[in-house]
């Protein structure tokens, strides 16, 4: 193996990918309303404004749950 070759899980252990969202998009999309309102309507800002937090609130939530039901990595001791 060599040095620049990427760490491989130990076999049988799982790799954790976070499921499909679309937060992300809705988040992008809430502060592009937002830049957008700035320069043209008010109603755009805030309705950009209020979906981003309303996404991020969401999102970081999302995260928190899947980070909780990962199990414990013990390996480090």
């Amino acid at each position: 193996m060599s040095p620049l070759d990427p760490e491989v899980p130990p076999v049988g252990e799982e790799i954790h990918l976070p499921g499909p969202s679309m937060l992300p998009v809705l988040t992008a999309l809430g502060i592009t309303l937002t830049l957008v309102g700035i320069t043209t309507f008010i109603e755009f800002t805030v309705i950009g404004a209020v979906l981003t937090i309303v996404c991020v609130v969401r999102w970081i939530g999302e995260t928190r749950r899947e980070t909780d039901a990962l199990p414990l990595d013990h390996s480090e001791t």
